[in-house]
């Protein structure tokens, strides 16, 4: 798996690049928030390890500037962190954070938590693979949902983002459909 790993502390970068790579992850590190941030745009990798308090860009800002992107694949983001407390936690949280460890960083509680994230970015794929499929009639392109109900693809895509709506007749069917229907009311 591909790591994003924001740290700011050299010897603690070089130790949890050691310990990833040693697990078979592809490792690019980075000095700060703000580094992280541009090869985060460039790179996409599937999951950041970063430290909250960092020069330049905390890793709060960075997490906020990820989810704030329009959709893409998933980035999970593990904030590792000295802060403690109800308030520190709800303020990740809200900024999108997905995981918490806490420093010094525990070895094998680090190889754990990645092994969840890989579970979950998995899910997610399997997810998104299976949204993929719908189950659409062949005739009136009506699409069924999990209820097996049948309603108009309209509704169906309303229903799940924030599409909207509104009809007009291209070009062909104009042609087609409409301009016989006109010229023949005429006569």
């Amino acid at each position: 798996m591909r790591i994003l790993l924001a740290e700011d502390d050299a010897v603690a970068g070089q130790t949890l690049t050691a310990i990833l790579t040693a697990q078979g992850h592809d490792v690019t590190p980075a000095a700060n928030g703000a580094e992280a941030w541009g090869l985060w745009q460039i790179t996409r990798p599937r999951i950041i390890v970063s430290d909250w308090l960092m020069p330049e860009m905390d890793g709060i800002e960075l997490c906020r500037r990820i989810r704030n992107r329009p959709p893409g694949p998933y980035t999970y983001f593990m904030m590792q962190t000295v802060r403690t407390g109800l308030g520190n936690f709800l303020e990740a949280m809200q900024a999108g954070v997905d995981d918490f460890i806490t420093k010094p960083i525990v070895p094998e509680e680090l190889i754990a938590r990645l092994n969840v994230a890989e579970r979950i970015l998995g899910l997610r794929e399997e997810l998104m693979t299976l949204e993929g499929l719908l189950a659409m009639c062949s005739y009136c392109k009506r699409i069924r949902d999990t209820n097996g109900a049948w309603s108009s693809l309209e509704r169906y895509v309303e229903a799940r983002s924030g599409a909207r709506f509104s009809h007009g007749v291209c070009e062909d069917c104009y042609e087609k459909h409409l301009r016989p229907e006109i010229e023949g009311t005429k006569t």
